[in-house]
This record gives structure tokens, C-alpha cells and sequence, in this order.
């Protein structure tokens, strides 16, 4: 690969995880209505077979080499990126606010960048390691609101502990799918990951919970637009993201969703910004500026 040809590539990763940020930043708003009157378990689902019709036309023409070992991770990515993590997302998204499950869903970076560096061999840099705990310490503040006084991990609501298991998760998925993306069409990748969850979703909230199929015409608009734009094509581009730039840069990128749904939480939502929100905001992106330095980065594979 010549110099040019790789500094493209690259800036396309950049680009991708941006356009991935700003689709995925209003997944919380658009779904925070919903969820108090369609089965968070049967919306996940729903969501995630849109996504995987919406991503077929991209991914036809694409093949799956049949590998055990393939077979293993698109059924590891499918069962925590498309079962586990949405449904404890919009559980948790039930009892908790738009802007404050946008701010939260920057765990999905802290996690992603932890388990790269624990078992995928990439390493920061000192500025890196800052940024990363300036990330982490924004998202503190979100679950806190600096109340420390006889702090206990208790006093975390259980709607906040749901959210930040679902970026565990998502995590997870993060750096198995990057496996996957170096030698399979991130298209084909994303269309399998979404058709499995949602049809094992569907299965678990219709025929494991007996969840009536009891939407309404005025849901379904919204329920398309989560679809096809909140995941499937935010998981497109974040996914291309992945392919181009290592975990920890896409992942850092794509939290920048967070500041996005805080605005749209705002905006459509008229759900009121707190201070400490707007630091946990500013913390959080000053965490990003810095980890997209040059010298964050030391070996990145």
C-alpha cells in the first residue's frame, strides 16, 4: 500500500466514525418515547431486523468464508453487540433520561480501549492514558453528580448500572468485530450481526416473555428511522471506521455521539441540561481532542 493510498485510507476511517457518532447520537432520543410503550426486548429486535434488511443490498454480493473460527466470533459479536448490549440499553433507557444515557454511552469508549489494551496488544501513550481517564472520569461525574458524602457503588441507580453493562458489551463487540473486518466485508459482517440478534430477540420477547406484537401506526416512523439510520447505518460507517484505524481511535471518535444526544435531548426532548452534564460534555471531549494526537499512540496495531 503506497503512503497516499494509506493516509486516504485513514482519513475515511475519521470521517466514518464521525458520521457514525453523529447517526448513533440519537438512537437515546428517538427511543426514550418508545420505550415506555413498546417491550424494550420486542423494539430491540424490531430495530436490528430493520438494520439487517436495510444492510442487505450492501451485503448480497459479499461472501462469508466458512470457518469454525469465523463462525465462533459472528455468533460471540451477534449474541453481545445485537442480544445482550441493546437489551440492557433500552431497559435500562426505561428509567433513565435521553441525556443522560447519551453522556453514559461513553462507557462503550472506556470499555473498548480497557479490553484493546488488555488482550488486543494496542497501547497508548502517556496522553493516551490521560485521555482515556478523562473519558472514564466524565462518565463518573454523569452517574454521581459529585456526591461523594458517603458514597457507595448502591447508590448508582439501577437504570445507570444497566446502561453501563450494555457499553460492556458493545465493548466487547467493538474488538471482536475489528477481527472480523480485517478480512470479511464489514457490510456482510453487520448484516449477519443484526439479523441474528434480531431474530433471537424477536424469539426470547414474543415467544420466551409472550410480548404482544402491539404497535402502533404512529410508532413505526420512529422505529424505522432507529433502524435504518441509529444502527444499521451507524454500524455501517463505524464498522468501515474499524477496518481503516485501530479500536481505541474509532472508539474514541464515536463517542462524540454522546455529545450529539445530549443536544438532541435538548432540543426534541426539551429534557433539562445540568451543569454537571455540561462538564461531564466538556471533560469527555477534551479527553477525545487528546487522544486523537499524534503521541496518545505508541504501536497501534
Amino acid at each position: 500500500m503506497g503512503l497516499a493510498q494509506k493516509y486516504g485510507n485513514e482519513r475515511l476511517g475519521y470521517i466514518f466514525a464521525v458520521l457514525a457518532a453523529i447517526m448513533f447520537g440519537s438512537v437515546s432520543t428517538l427511543a426514550k418515547p418508545l420505550v415506555s410503550t413498546v417491550n424494550p426486548l420486542l423494539l430491540s429486535s424490531m430495530i436490528y431486523l430493520i438494520a439487517a434488511a436495510t444492510l442487505t443490498p450492501l451485503a448480497q454480493k459479499q461472501s462469508f468464508p466458512r470457518t469454525k473460527k469465523n463462525y465462533l466470533l459472528i455468533l460471540a459479536i451477534s449474541l453481545c453487540g445485537a442480544v445482550i448490549a441493546p437489551s440492557l440499553f433500552f431497559v435500562g433507557l426505561m428509567h433513565a433520561s435521553a441525556s443522560d444515557a447519551a453522556l453514559i454511552a461513553n462507557g462503550e469508549v472506556f470499555f473498548s480501549v480497557l479490553l484493546a489494551i488488555l488482550f488486543f496488544k494496542e497501547r497508548l501513550g502517556k496522553i493516551g492514558y490521560i485521555s482515556a481517564a478523562l473519558i472514564l472520569a466524565g462518565m463518573i461525574i454523569v452517574t454521581t453528580d459529585l456526591n461523594f458524602s458517603d458514597f457507595t457503588l448502591q447508590q448508582i441507580h439501577y437504570p445507570d448500572w444497566l446502561l453501563i453493562l450494555s457499553m460492556l458489551f458493545w465493548g466487547i463487540d467493538n474488538n471482536l468485530s475489528r477481527i472480523l473486518a480485517q478480512k470479511i466485508n464489514v457490510a456482510k459482517i453487520a448484516q449477519i450481526k443484526s439479523a441474528m440478534g434480531g431474530m433471537i430477540l424477536f424469539g426470547i420477547a414474543v415467544f420466551g416473555f409472550g410480548v404482544p406484537l402491539n404497535v402502533q401506526l404512529s410508532q413505526i416512523p420512529p422505529i424505522l428511522v432507529l433502524g435504518i439510520v441509529g444502527f444499521a447505518a451507524s454500524l455501517y460507517f463505524f464498522m468501515q471506521s474499524l477496518k481503516r484505524i485501530n479500536t481505541v481511535r474509532t472508539a474514541l471518535i464515536f463517542s462524540l455521539s454522546s455529545v450529539f444526544g445530549l443536544a438532541a435531548a435538548s432540543v426534541f426532548l426539551q429534557e433539562q441540561i445540568s451543569w454537571y452534564q455540561i462538564m461531564a460534555a466538556g471533560i469527555m471531549i477534551l479527553g477525545i481532542y487528546l487522544m486523537n494526537r499524534k503521541e496518545s499512540m505508541i504501536n497501534p496495531v
